[in-house]
């Protein structure tokens, strides 16, 4: 710089010692241009001392020279020194060239710039909040400074703006938190630990409300809180922790709905620390802000859900998720069944979880809901809460999860739990996504985890039994026409109404049992054909399957249904392998135990037409159909379907299902049978029949057994008594009047031709096979 050129008020020798290399002259030449400036103020001469800080801006600070920028910074201090609680009234002209200097690729420079400003600012003090912005930017830039000296520089300066903040009332939140979200975003260490300390600093202030800003930085925050410093991660925790002390003390202040989101995303992060506690926080928000995390149900679901089938190194997480799982289902309400998703949603009161719930409102505000996926809350001085129960988002969760074979069994446990508690609340609503669900629903049945089953079960019963799933007028998806196809299909004839019971008929469930809805019929289609298209599941999970349906529905309309479909089935093995199962279950479960009661004795309209219904479908296994005739005591009828016997093809699966039925004779199970052997005269029949069924058998372990029940049949003549004058009914049953017996063993021998002519059909096509392999 030319020392000739005039710059007064600053005298030649001022000039040439700021523009010194060495810190001592430059120093000399502060006190000096202190002494100045110090004057300028008593005589109260502001243009003066304009001229000076301009001086010393623009020829030294700004200068291309680094000794006078030195110098220019050391005089701008000098200034703000003389100028005392004056200098407010000159902050933008010292502190715009001071930071300007913060960038300076000189790192001497920068620390000289970082003092200067420390000197500046601890003169003003409070008057440099109106400019805490550009401050707080040029700092966060020189935390991140790579020489030692600057960063430790910045760091008195840092704790200086911080004291001066913290014992300030006139802090500009508002204006600072733009600045705040951008720099939070920051990936360097040093600029991460920086923003992490001041939020704790404004967090700690009482008169700055930091929480009404979460919103614009809590996604920053867990972000930050991924660093891989553990200091940062502590801070950040720490930050957090306060934070979440706040919401809890004031929960009627938080922004709940805003946050939501960036909750969701947190809760599904790869970082443990990071997942935990954005789930920790999904916790706090649903059991405080009730249901005004409903309309992000969907997104709270597909963050929670996977984290339940968490193995014990992510212990933790997984009980906080099934916390969050079990608050945000008993959010939903039967009044979520009531409302339409077209129109305005009702206002809802807040669930007061606790002491600091959100207290009671006074007032209503109308939400405009614009889509399903949408909720627009207005600024309102009432605490009710409008809010929207997104069914079709939860649904299409749910269905997802189901169907990934991939996820684990509490998830899906827990998606059948949620499913089943929709249904419950909002059956009609649920029931418009029946016809999408049912088909996954079925294919969960082939699940390998018997907790998962019984509660698709459960779930597979709600539907066929509820009320909202009949259809108007009685027309339902009974005829399966709706549903999707499968490898192997039941196949219904057009026209099944030339059978004497006919396919309308067997869809009445009898007086004595509850009406099904449209679905019941349906569901046992679809199960059947199941069953049908996977004969594994069928052997292995088959009859528990079914004894659990029994549990859940009524058992009398599942024999009653499933015997009318198999009665038009056209696949006759099938027919045959399901009526041996379903005749195995009713003849040894303990939860068919009233029904067999009920065949027992054949004493009313509708359990003779039951015993008429599985007959006919019971036809498809010879065998079957005699124990079915022992238990409901047609003992003639069994004596003349034995007798048919010997023109049926005497297999060696018909042999073995012979020996199993004498197995069965000496169960409990008949009891009553082996008992009425010792009334020969009334039941004659009956020891026909069982003689019947030992000409049947080889000599086998089976045919001792029964040959030795046989024999302790007693003499007629001796079991007579004294009294003859009365005739004996201890153990007679008429036979019911109004069963048409030759009609039904008419239909047995038709079936059974079918099945003679079906394996004829069978055998011939593996001859050709045969001979095809041969040629």
């Amino acid at each position: 710089m030319n020392a000739e050129r005039d710059l007064s008020p600053l005298t030649p020798g001022v000039v040439r010692a700021l523009t010194d290399k060495l810190y001592e002259k430059r120093k000399v030449a502060a006190l000096e241009i202190e002494k100045l400036v110090r004057e300028f103020v008593a005589q109260n001469n502001t243009s003066q001392i304009k001229h000076v800080i301009q001086i010393l801006s623009q020829e030294f600070a700004l200068s291309q020279h680094p000794h006078s920028r030195k110098g220019g910074l050391i005089g701008l201090a000098a200034c703000s020194i003389a100028l005392g609680k004056d200098s407010g009234l000159y902050l933008k002209e010292l502190i715009e060239p001071v930071l300007t200097c913060f960038n300076d690729a000189d790192s001497r420079l920068r620390y000289y710039a970082c003092e200067a400003l420390y000197n500046i600012v601890k003169v003003a003090r409070g008057s440099v909040l109106p400019h805490f912005n550009v401050l707080f930017d040029g700092l966060s830039k020189l935390a991140a400074d790579p020489d030692p000296n600057v960063k430790s520089g910045s760091e008195l300066l840092d704790r200086l703006l911080k004291d001066i903040v913290t014992e300030s009332n006139q802090f500009d939140l508002v204006g600072f938190i733009p600045l705040l979200r951008e720099r939070i975003y920051s990936n360097n260490q040093y600029a991460r630990q920086f923003i992490i300390s001041w939020i704790l600093v404004l967090e700690s202030v009482p008169d700055i409300n930091l929480l009404d800003y979460l919103p614009e930085i809590l996604d920053g925050l867990f972000q930050i809180l991924g660093d891989n410093s553990k200091e940062i991660r502590k801070m950040c925790e720490v930050a957090l922790g306060e934070f979440l002390k706040e919401i809890k003390k004031n929960p009627s202040s938080v922004k709940f709905a805003e946050m939501a989101n960036i909750l969701v995303i947190h809760c599904q992060a790869a970082d443990d620390l990071i997942q935990l506690t954005a789930m920790c926080w999904m916790r706090e928000f649903i059991q405080l802000a009730g249901r005004v995390m409903l309309p992000y149900s969907s997104g709270i679901l597909t963050a929670v859900l996977p984290c339940l089938s968490y193995d014990d190194r992510k212990k933790n997480i997984k009980e906080v998720a099934n916390v969050c799982n079990q608050s945000l289902m008993k959010l939903v309400i039967p009044e979520d069944d009531e409302m339409d998703e077209a129109k305005p949603s009702m206002a809802i009161p807040a669930e007061a979880t606790s002491e600091e719930s959100l207290s009671k409102p006074e007032a209503v505000t109308t939400v405009g809901v614009t889509s399903l996926n949408q909720i627009v809350f207005f600024p309102c001085s009432c605490e009710r809460i409008q809010v929207t129960l997104n069914l079709d988002g939860i649904v299409q969760v749910l269905d997802y999860h189901l169907s990934d074979t991939s996820i684990g069994m509490m998830t899906r446990i827990a998606v059948l739990k949620w499913l089943y508690h929709l249904y419950i609340k909002t059956p009609r609503k649920m029931f418009r996504h029946t016809d999408s669900l049912f088909p996954i629903l079925l294919r969960t049945l082939s699940d390998e985890s018997d907790e998962v089953i019984l509660k698709d079960l459960e779930l597979l019963a709600e539907i066929a039994s509820s009320p909202a799933g009949q259809t108007e007028e009685g027309h339902g998806p009974s005829d399966g026409s709706d549903v999707r196809p499968g490898p192997v299909e039941l196949h219904v004839p057009a026209r099944a109404g030339q059978l004497s019971f006919s396919s309308t008929k067997g869809l009445e469930c009898s007086p004595s049992t509850p009406t099904m809805n449209s679905y019941f019929y349906k569901f046992m289609i679809n199960l059947l054909k199941r069953f049908s298209s996977e004969r594994k599941l069928l052997e292995a999970r088959g009859a528990f399957i079914i004894r659990q349906l029994c549990l859940l529905l009524n058992a009398e309309n599942i024999f009653h249904s499933m015997a009318d479909i198999l009665l038009r089935e056209e696949d006759l093995k099938f027919a045959s392998t399901m009526v041996h199962t379903l005749n195995t279950i009713l003849l040894t479960s303990s939860e068919l135990f009233q029904l067999r009661n009920q065949l027992k004795d054949l004493k009313t309209p509708e359990s003779r037409n039951l015993f008429c219904c599985l007959y006919r479908s019971w036809c498809h296994n010879p065998v079957t159909t005699v124990s079915l005739c022992f238990l409901t005591q047609n003992y003639k009828h069994a004596y003349d379907l034995i007798q048919k016997f010997g023109d049926l093809e005497v297999t060696v699966d018909f042999l073995t299902e012979v020996d199993k039925l004498v197995q069965l004779i000496e169960c409990p199970i008949f009891t009553y049978l082996r008992l009425q052997l010792l009334d020969v005269k009334n039941n004659p029949y009956l020891i026909k029949a069982l003689y019947g069924l030992l000409m049947l058998l080889p000599q086998s372990s089976a045919f001792q057994l029964l040959s030795h029940r046989l024999q302790c049949v007693p003499n007629p003549e001796l079991m007579q008594t004294t009294d003859n004058t009365k005739p004996s009914t201890s153990f007679k049953r008429t036979a019911a009047s109004d069963i048409d017996y030759t009609e039904l063993l008419q239909h047995f021998e038709k079936v059974q031709n079918k099945h003679l002519e079906a394996r004829h059909q069978r055998a011939g096509r593996a001859e050709q096979l045969d001979r095809r392999v041969v040629l």
